[in-house]
């Protein structure tokens, strides 16, 4: 039996993807104050009917620009925890030289994520979507001590948080012996 594809379906999908990466990019370069229907249609390329068809308001443009961060995000610290367990030591390394990536060249996502992030300090109906990485990361990750897991997230948090309003970001070898701090078992 040959399973049927709707090909408008996959194309809406693409559309609506697209849209969300738009959204993040303007948010990178204008904050999230930037984002309107148009800015985003500009950025993507596409007419801004398009964007209010997949998204009728900038708040369900927002929570799902937000949700898909909130998942990449997840997946990739569950790596970096993966890694850091996997390799002792030089997992701390491979974290430090992570989070130094996401302060440096990665800064503006970094940013951007952050911003959409706090903005759910703001906005409630944000929130659910700000705390599902946190929720995705709990249920991906096992771990033996519930706090020393919460203290690891909060300290990777700290760490970009930090290093996002410095001048400078900050190296990996200057983030290592925090990392190991954070690593070391409890």
């Amino acid at each position: 039996m040959k399973i049927q594809v709707d090909g408008r379906k996959a194309r809406g999908e693409k559309r609506r993807e697209e849209i969300i990466a738009a959204a993040l990019r303007v948010i990178e370069r204008d904050g999230v104050a930037g984002v309107t229907h148009r800015t985003v249609a500009a950025e993507a390329g596409v007419p801004t009917a398009s964007t209010t068809y997949h998204f009728s308001s900038l708040d369900d443009l927002l929570i799902a620009t937000l949700i898909s961060c909130a998942r990449d995000m997840a997946t990739e610290v569950y790596w970096m925890i993966d890694r850091a367990r996997s390799r002792g030591s030089r997992g701390a390394e491979e974290v430090a030289g992570l989070l130094a990536e996401a302060l440096g060249p990665s800064r503006g996502r970094t940013m951007a994520e952050y911003e959409l992030y706090l903005l759910a300090a703001r906005k409630p109906e944000l929130r659910p979507a700000a705390r599902r990485w946190l929720d995705v990361l709990t249920s991906m990750v096992r771990h033996d001590d519930e706090v020393a897991f919460r203290v690891f997230l909060a300290g990777i948090d700290g760490l970009l948080i930090q290093g996002l309003i410095d001048d400078e970001p900050p190296s990996a070898e200057e983030l290592r012996p925090v990392v190991d701090y954070l690593l070391k078992p409890r």
